[in-house]
């Protein structure tokens, strides 16, 4: 029952998220690299003299079954939930955030989503803690 009222909460603030017009209309992929693109303007954003690496962060990919990983330079910058599921007990969703709890593995959490059209949820350095 529990995990009903979880989920059905999780769907309430996505359709209030569709609403007001924070949930973009655009595929994985394409929402995937938007967020690449982000983290590396972010990342010139804060180092506006380009003294240090002036072309960005380098950011790659890694494919897992469940998330993407996220890698910038060495480290690793968050996952991302390739399809719908559970983790550590909780409901996500694909394109749904996480922060790093190792590196191998996503925090509990859900930070914030792909498919959201503010950028206010990460930073170069990775998403947002929870407030």
């Amino acid at each position: 029952m529990q995990i009903m009222l979880d989920l059905y909460s999780i769907y309430l603030v996505y359709l209030h998220m569709k609403k007001r017009g924070n949930i973009m209309n655009l595929n994985y992929n394409d929402s995937l690299d938007k967020l690449l693109v982000g983290i590396n303007d972010k990342y010139k954003s804060w180092n506006s003299s380009l003294s240090y690496k002036p072309n960005g962060v380098d950011i790659s990919v890694k494919s897992g079954r469940k998330f993407d990983k996220i890698i910038s330079d060495k480290s690793v910058w968050g996952f991302v939930a390739k399809k719908d599921g559970e983790h550590k007990g909780l409901p996500f969703k694909e394109g749904d955030v996480f922060k790093p709890a190792s590196w191998s593995a996503a925090a509990k959490h859900v930070r914030g989503s792909i498919f959201d059209t503010n950028n206010n949820w990460y930073d170069w350095t990775g998403p947002n803690y929870l407030i």
